[in-house]
């Protein structure tokens, strides 16, 4: 259909991606190890720093809002949303989870353009702390090959 599937380092290769990173602010520490190790990734995988944007927004409910301007711009080949979501003693949690994945979701489908989500939502701190840098990695990777991907099939 398509021919040969590519092999997995022109999938992984970002040298000519343009990417947007918006990070969330609320639990800075969690966030920002995601963003360190996101960036580190997509370093390693090409990409220019020149030919990455990273805002950051207060907390994960404004993520999307960052993401659509982004998208709005057609200047980048994919989207990166960052944030952390801890559950409390409150319904709280859940209204954040799911409005926040659902809205990254939305965007990534009326854009067309791909968003790697590494929102993550936990049950408490350790467990976030765990996920932080392998969740940034995973989130750079995702972004790339989606972003490779959609290039291809355009």
């Amino acid at each position: 259909m398509f021919g040969a599937e590519k092999g997995s380092a022109d999938k992984l290769d970002g040298r000519k991606l343009a990417i947007g990173i918006v990070q969330a602010r609320f639990n800075e520490s969690i966030t920002n190890a995601l963003a360190d190790a996101c960036r580190q990734e997509l370093a390693a995988l090409g990409v220019d720093a020149k030919s990455i944007t990273h805002v950051k927004v207060p907390g994960a409910l404004e993520v999307a809002s960052a993401l659509q301007a982004m998208a709005e711009s057609d200047k980048y080949d994919a989207l990166i949303a960052l944030g952390c979501i801890i559950r409390g003693e409150t319904y709280h949690f859940e209204l954040v989870a799911n409005e926040s994945g659902a809205a990254v979701t939305r965007l990534a489908l009326d854009y067309q353009l791909p968003i790697a989500n590494a929102i993550l939502t936990t049950e408490n701190l350790v467990q976030a702390q765990a996920r932080q840098d392998e969740k940034g990695r995973d989130a750079a990777r995702v972004a790339v090959e989606m972003a490779n991907l959609l290039n291809e099939l355009a």
